[in-house]
């Protein structure tokens, strides 16, 4: 690796550090500034972060890679994460905002559903914080298998070095500065995978002679590699579409609605979103086709098809902007992991340190406690990536299934629904946290092969969700008028800002 890779690269940790140690004399003094910022995010902001902490290391490795290997029939899963997040923007993003703030100024994701169903008993809180430690600590360890797979295949160090060099810098800044650093941070990273992502398949394919020859080398390798349809058949097609279901449950991307500063900003922070993310995933999508052909007129030697955009960003550039590129992958990794830890940290204070240990625990007292709780789960995620096999679309969609069919349901229909209840809400995320495991898990099909392998889990664990939480809700009595009474009053200051 030449040395303006290392200068280039140097400088964009420091520039992550020095966000870091800013935000903390900003937003750091209780923790409702540390774990939520304030609620001051703009939209520009609020929208890079949520989209920059949605597109880990998968965008920039995992989806290069599925294209590479299975052409235009993976564009399936990019539609669907594209139109389910743009339902997300709609139906839940404007909700959120208020009825966060509305209900008693809830924080996190448990402590909205313990609000708004006043759950006198907890439980609401406590089973959702602990989806959250255990999906999060799983999808945690996929980024750091990101940061790995970079360091070994860039700079060829070895596996668990690249792991304690990517957790070491995200613990820094968000330790120290909270979500306003993440989110600060995450804005910074999303342009640099904006650009990125536009450069690496221009240039590609402006290496192999244009579209006309990058078409006719992917027909020479299979021209099934150019079929949206290639071996896919209803069931994996639906498989890859639900992708989009999983948004509405995703704690470290709908917290971002909460902290926007107005439910006014909403509309410019969806189309600043829903923008970036389609020019975003062209590119991911447009790396691993380019490559494939790139790699094949060039006999390009590649080992493991999630690295095509690394390889590609260190033969097709100067040294300098292949390291403002590998920046671009550590950008992806680091704005996921460090919103996954604060969301983590957040219920363990929250949820768990703040309502049962330490009640009357002054504010600083529990901020230090978050950021020990970062530094907690970020250690056992390292544990969990250990493996330099493990493959990093396969560790997100678990996660991803089990947030979405644990929370998405519920989120929906505590945003839209005024006669579900408590009970309905605790059915529902329990019914769908198991449903998922149980489909990733349970060796019940022939061979010994689980149910994943036939339909992608956030499906049945969505919708058998999304009937218990009506099922019982409808069986159980009405909500106390306290309840209902703040459900009327979301949809009025709703309708007011739409005025």
């Amino acid at each position: 690796m030449e040395l303006g890779t290392y200068i280039t690269l140097g400088l964009y940790f420091a520039l992550m550090l020095a966000i870091g140690l800013w935000s903390m004399r900003e937003s750091t003094d209780d923790v409702a500034g540390y774990m939520l910022g304030g609620r001051k995010l703009g939209p520009a902001v609020a929208s890079l972060s949520a989209g920059a902490s949605d597109m880990s290391g998968w965008m920039l490795l995992g989806l290069p890679g599925a294209m590479y290997l299975s052409g235009l029939s993976s564009i399936w899963i990019a539609i669907g994460l594209f139109c389910g997040a743009l339902a997300n923007y709609l139906i839940v993003a404007p909700r959120l905002r208020v009825y966060t703030e509305l209900a008693r100024d809830a924080i996190t994701i448990p402590d909205y559903f313990d609000k708004r169903f006043e759950d006198r008993s907890r439980l609401l809180r406590i089973v959702s914080a602990l989806v959250i430690v255990i999906f999060f600590t799983l999808y945690t360890s996929s980024g750091m298998v990101a940061g790995g797979k970079l360091f070994q295949t860039s700079f060829g160090l070895d596996y668990a070095w690249g792991l304690w060099i990517t957790a070491g810098v995200v613990l820094a800044y968000t330790m120290v500065g909270g979500f306003m650093a993440v989110s600060l941070t995450d804005f910074v990273q999303g342009c640099i995978m904006f650009v990125a992502l536009i450069l690496v398949p221009i240039v590609a394919l402006m290496r192999i002679g244009g579209v006309g020859e990058m078409t006719t080398s992917l027909n020479g390798i299979d021209p099934g590699l150019l079929d949206l349809f290639k071996d896919a058949t209803l069931i994996s097609i639906l498989s890859a579409l639900a992708w989009g279901l999983g948004y509405f449950g995703q704690p470290h991307i709908i917290v971002r609605f909460m902290a926007i500063r107005s439910v006014r900003d909403v509309p410019a922070m969806r189309n600043i979103g829903m923008g970036w993310m389609l020019v975003t995933l062209i590119g991911a999508l447009g790396t691993g086709l380019a490559g494939l052909a790139y790699a094949t007129t060039t006999g390009l030697e590649v080992a493991d098809p999630e690295t095509i955009f690394i390889l590609l960003s260190d033969v097709l550039f100067d040294p300098l902007i292949t390291g403002f590129l590998l920046a671009a992958i550590l950008a992806a990794i680091m704005s996921t992991i460090s919103s996954q830890l604060l969301v983590s940290s957040s219920s363990l204070v929250e949820d768990f340190y703040g309502v049962f240990l330490r009640k009357a625990a002054p504010q600083k007292e529990l901020v230090m406690v978050g950021r020990l709780a970062v530094l907690a789960v970020a250690l056992a995620a390292i544990g969990l990536a250990y493996n330099p096999d493990s493959n990093v679309l396969g560790l997100v969609s678990k996660a991803w299934a089990g947030f979405g069919a644990a929370f998405g349901p519920l989120v929906i229909l505590s945003l839209t629904w005024k006669r579900m209840t408590r009970n309905g809400a605790l059915a529902g995320m329990i019914v769908g946290a198991v449903t998922v495991l149980f489909w990733i898990y349970a060796p019940v099909l022939a061979d010994g092969e689980t149910l994943s392998s036939v339909l992608y889990e956030i499906v049945p664990g969505f919708v058998l969700s999304f009937l218990a939480i009506v099922g019982v809700s409808l069986m159980d009595k009405t909500p106390a008028a306290s309840v209902t009474e703040t459900f009327e009053q979301v949809q009025q200051a709703l309708a007011d800002a739409r005025k």
